[in-house]
């Protein structure tokens, strides 16, 4: 089966650029999502990792 994808994606030019630029998008994309934790606000990120845990007259089952 591998010989067989192999041979098909040998005969497509220009091949060789896909594993690049995906590489170049996935690195892109966590070099920015780790600039978004490092520079965001403590209080932001606090809001938000208690926000699933709060209940509110909406939510609550009595």
């Amino acid at each position: 089966m591998m010989k067989f994808v192999k041979n098909y994606m040998d005969s497509i030019d220009g091949v060789a650029i896909f594993p690049i630029i995906s590489l170049l998008v996935f690195f892109i994309f966590f070099v920015l999502l780790f600039w978004w934790v490092a520079t965001s606000k403590t209080e932001y990120l606090e809001k938000m990792s208690h926000l699933p845990l709060e209940s509110n007259d909406k939510n609550d089952i009595e």
